[in-house]
């Protein structure tokens, strides 16, 4: 059991017949009253998101979350198909199970999945990865003094900053977790 006051981004606990995922909790102490936890809840299966108040004392059973090294391999419209590479189990996945990963993931990449009762419900890419820079303006000569970024669009679509010496066709590693510019390779 996890009470309310105990909330952290990423635990996931069932409500409700439901499993939700915490995105954000904000500790609440107004000067008057109890204090409460005010938390950005997503519902794991249908991915809808609901910001609600809890008694700090609330309990509720914690959910076990499985996680699952795959390759991705495509997209087919709205869907996303990743492969476990020790059954070559094929599994589709949507837009919203998919959206935060997807802007660093490129074909036959692997990244963790994470189920609940069977059901994947995220997907994160590599903490670190190497993608070719698309498009990005030109940087200029000398202006380095300031160490100023430029924006770039990486292969994926991702839009990073970048340092001015980037150029278009660098392979550049990126931590996804940031979304920064970490060296050009």
């Amino acid at each position: 059991m996890i009470s309310a006051g105990d909330f952290r981004k990423g635990i996931t606990f069932e409500m409700d017949n439901d499993v939700f995922v915490i995105i954000d909790f904000q500790h609440v102490k107004p000067g008057k009253g109890a204090a409460f936890v005010r938390a950005k809840i997503k519902n794991v299966k249908t991915g809808s998101v609901v910001e609600r108040t809890f008694n700090p004392s609330e309990k509720f059973p914690k959910s076990h979350i499985e996680t699952k090294e795959m390759q991705y391999l495509y997209s087919d419209g709205d869907l996303y198909y990743f492969m476990d590479q020790e059954t070559y189990e094929q599994i589709p996945l949507n837009y919203d199970q998919v959206e935060e990963a997807l802007k660093f993931l490129k074909e036959n990449m692997n990244a963790t999945i994470k189920f609940i009762k069977g059901q994947a419900f995220s997907v994160e890419a590599p903490f670190f990865v190497e993608l070719e820079v698309t498009e990005t303006d030109p940087g200029f000569k000398g202006d380095t003094a300031t160490g100023a970024n430029k924006p770039a669009i990486v292969e994926t679509g991702a839009q990073i900053n970048v340092p001015l010496f980037v150029e278009i066709g660098d392979v550049i590693r990126i931590d996804t977790r940031t979304g920064e510019y970490m060296e050009r390779v």
